[in-house]
């Protein structure tokens, strides 16, 4: 089966996921990830912890739509781990020849901040803005359409301005590296280098087309608010984000596992697009960083073993 940008992509789901981090990418299997990353010097570290998936603490953490904010709360949690492991390792050292590190506060603020940012920019600035002219659109109807298309263009907007920016280029190569290798294991191909950059940078999974489907998905879930004062509005954006999160995680686990389906290619066609922008062509010596990562993984668990136990699907 074939991408829209022409490559290879595997015609089933594995329970993998990962993230492109600075210089390297993370890999997560169902009670294991790890993170490998290309130093200063050229050497490849790897460092990997095991994982207790939060659906195995209970049982109706893997009902769904709850499935799907348990697994973004599980996923934002490794990867800023990821991130710190990986910044870490291009930090130089010290006067007495020790490793300089991140302290923990440093990044929790960061954690902090964007969280803020993400929640400021796409959900209260376009509720903020379409306000400003509640009395001239005369109708919830026109309001949540306004508001829901601002939204989903401050989101594109976004995503085509980070793209533009050279220091961000080498971490959506790794992102391509990630997909590329997550590809190749799923078609159960040999993952080596010249293997895996036959496959697709772009994947049925992503979190770029996860952030897509709740752009559009917040436009429905918010109609039936109707028109409240603008402090119930932003309230309600707010407090709405869980079951977007949730309803979204559902779609994009669904389109995965009927990706055979042209109708369904189609509909997730859009959210592929988009991770033409997120995503660039790795060389073989970031795809062999994120084989090293994924060979982590499967040198402690067996993910398809791993997965009869109790899981939340893994989004690429």
């Amino acid at each position: 089966m074939r991408m829209p940008d022409g490559a290879l992509v595997a015609k089933r789901d594995a329970p993998v996921g990962g993230q492109a981090v600075l210089e390297g990418v993370m890999m997560r299997g169902v009670s294991v990830w790890a993170v490998a990353v290309r130093t200063p010097e050229g050497q490849i570290e790897v460092e990997s912890e095991p994982l207790v998936p939060w659906a195995e603490r209970h049982r109706a953490w893997r009902l769904p739509v709850i499935r799907g904010v348990v697994a973004l709360g599980e996923s934002l949690k490794i990867g800023f781990k990821a991130l710190a492991i990986s910044a870490n390792a291009q930090l130089d050292e010290d006067e007495e020849g020790e490793k300089e590190e991140i302290g923990g506060w440093v990044w929790g603020l960061t954690i902090v901040l964007s969280m803020l940012l993400a929640i400021g920019l796409f959900f209260v600035v376009p509720v903020g803005l379409t306000s400003l002219i509640k009395d001239r659109l005369g109708s919830p109807f026109l309001f949540w359409l306004v508001e829901g298309v601002l939204r989903t263009g401050i989101f594109i907007g976004y995503i085509l301005a980070i793209s533009k920016m050279p220091d961000l280029r080498r971490v959506f190569e790794y992102h391509g590296a990630e997909h590329k290798t997550i590809s190749c294991y799923e078609a159960e191909d040999e993952l080596v280098p010249a293997r895996a950059k036959l496959y697709s940078r772009l994947h049925p999974r992503c979190g770029t087309s996860f952030l897509l489907i709740v752009m559009v998905l917040a436009i429905f879930v918010f109609a039936p608010i109707g028109l409240p004062a603008w402090y119930w509005l932003v309230l309600s954006r707010i407090l709405g984000i869980p079951l977007i999160a949730g309803l979204s995680y559902e779609v994009i686990k669904w389109a995965g596992k009927n990706r055979r389906k042209r109708w369904v290619r189609a509909v997730m066609w859009p959210g592929l697009m988009l991770q033409n922008l997120t995503t660039r062509e790795p060389d073989e010596e970031q795809l062999a960083v994120a084989i090293a990562s994924l060979n982590a993984v499967l040198a402690r668990e067996t993910p398809e073993e791993a997965a009869k136990k109790p899981h939340i699907e893994i989004v690429a």
